[in-house]
């Protein structure tokens, strides 16, 4: 049986800001030549990413992206992780 091989591509997650009293982390992605900066209110789950160019193709795995990783971010810290297909 052959093995199937699906494009991957790495994002890069910059945390620029985090406030754990406003319950807020905030920062850059860069995936490809993709980038956007985003916003996420952890208590709340509200995820907001802009601009709108290729937001679809991110905002579901960096949301769980967000949501396995959110204490352990900190601000000035760079993430990555990976999402199957290329951008």
């Amino acid at each position: 049986m052959a093995s199937q091989h699906f494009a991957e591509t790495v994002v890069q997650v910059q945390v620029t800001h985090q406030s754990w009293r406003e319950a807020r982390i905030e920062g850059e992605i860069i995936a490809s030549s993709y980038r956007w900066r985003f916003r996420w209110h952890f208590l709340q789950g509200h995820l907001s990413v802009s601009p709108t160019l290729g937001r679809a193709l991110i905002f579901e795995p960096l949301n769980r992206f967000l949501e396995r990783s959110d204490y352990q971010l900190e601000a000035g810290g760079t993430y990555q992780f990976t999402v199957k297909g290329k951008f």
